[in-house]
C-alpha cells in the first residue's frame, strides 16, 4: 500500500447534525471537506473529510432511520462513546490550542507518552473522542511493498 495516498481503513462517524460537525471539524481540527452528499431536509447522506496533512480521511453522515443508520448512532444518544480516533499531527501544542479555541472539551492535555511522542485527548460537540499526537505508529512498521 502506498501510504502517501491515504489510509485504507476509514472511520465513519454518525452525527445528529452532520453539517454542523463538518464545519466544527474544519475549524477545530483542520479537516477539509472533500465530498458532501446532501440528503433530505438538510441531512448529510455521506461525506468525506481529509486530514490537514492530506494523508487520512474520515467519513461522516447524519443520523437517520434507514437500514444502515440503525447500525450506528451518535455517542450522546448512546450515553457515551465506545471507540476513539487517533491522528498523527506535526505540532501537538498548536493543534491543541486550535481545538481549545474552537470549544473542544479537553479530557487529557498535551502530555509526553512513555511509548514516545506527545498527545492530547478531547471530545467534539456530539461526544466523539479524538486523540492527536506526534507519535507515529507507522514509523516502526516495516510494511511490505505492493
Amino acid at each position: 500500500m502506498d501510504r502517501e495516498h491515504g489510509n485504507r481503513l476509514i472511520s465513519s462517524l454518525c452525527y445528529q447534525d452532520a453539517n454542523a460537525a463538518i464545519s466544527w471539524l474544519e475549524c477545530a481540527f483542520g479537516f477539509t471537506p472533500h465530498l458532501v452528499v446532501p440528503g433530505e431536509n438538510g441531512a448529510v447522506m455521506h461525506s468525506q473529510l481529509v486530514s490537514p496533512d492530506g494523508r487520512s480521511m474520515i467519513m461522516l453522515y447524519s443520523q437517520r432511520d434507514d437500514e444502515f443508520g440503525k447500525l450506528q448512532n451518535p455517542p450522546k444518544s448512546l450515553g457515551g462513546c465506545n471507540q476513539s480516533l487517533y491522528l498523527v499531527v506535526e505540532d501537538v501544542d498548536a493543534h491543541h490550542a486550535r481545538a481549545v479555541e474552537a470549544g473542544a472539551t479537553i479530557h487529557m492535555p498535551p502530555t509526553n507518552q512513555d511509548y514516545g511522542g506527545s498527545s492530547y485527548t478531547c471530545e467534539d460537540p456530539e461526544g466523539h473522542i479524538w486523540s492527536f499526537g506526534s507519535y507515529d505508529p507507522w514509523a516502526e512498521v516495516d510494511c511490505p511493498q505492493d
